[in-house]
């Protein structure tokens, strides 16, 4: 694995990890799972051999990424975050693999739990704590248990307070809404 750290006291057992990745102590990544360039894994990480991430994913201490999730390029897990894969677990089932989808940009709070089968929309952002149990649009701001809605968030991680004419006051981006209702970045010329 070139250009890649692996502290002294991590297990990388997988071949499949980008360049300018890091992966800090006591993490354990195994065999099968995809780990993009630029990404940086925490002391106490576990990632699941089919687990797959993106470029530039960061992953606080404490989590641990099952086999079935999906986390796109810029994503990041803060501390203890929780991913799940069977809705039904017990010690003697069969297991259900439920995949789950984390796009672009998304943004999962601390102690967070990402129920499995739902995605996380681009550049959403899921508060800490808060309790995913359904698919989540786009630029939404996640909180509570079970997280609801609460308003939009900017690419840049700034709320926006109007929810029916989005822009950031911080960066000047500004939004519409899609044919189906979704929030769409207006491009600036």
């Amino acid at each position: 694995m070139k250009d890649v750290f692996v502290h002294p006291n991590a297990l990388v057992e997988t071949e499949d990890v980008g360049p300018g990745t890091r992966v800090w102590a006591f993490a354990h990544v195994l065999k099968g799972a995809k780990i993009g360039a630029d990404c940086n894994l925490c002391d106490h990480t576990f990632v699941e051999g089919g687990a797959v991430l993106g470029d530039r994913v960061t992953v606080k201490n404490g989590v641990s990424i099952w086999d079935g999730v999906v986390i796109e390029d810029n994503v990041f897990l803060g501390p203890n975050a929780v991913l799940t894969n069977d809705k039904t677990p017990r010690s003697k089932a069969p297991f259900h693999l439920a995949k789950t989808l984390l796009r672009r940009g998304a943004t999962i709070g601390a102690n967070a739990t990402i129920i499995c089968g739902v995605t996380v929309g681009e550049y959403a952002m899921i508060g800490a704590g808060a309790v995913v149990t359904r698919d989540v649009p786009g630029y939404t701001l996640m909180l509570g248990v079970p997280a609801r809605p609460v308003g939009l968030v900017c690419r840049c991680g700034q709320r926006m307070e109007d929810v029916n004419k989005p822009a950031c006051a911080a960066c000047g981006q500004r939004y519409s809404r899609g044919p189906r209702g979704e929030i769409v970045p207006i491009s600036e010329s």
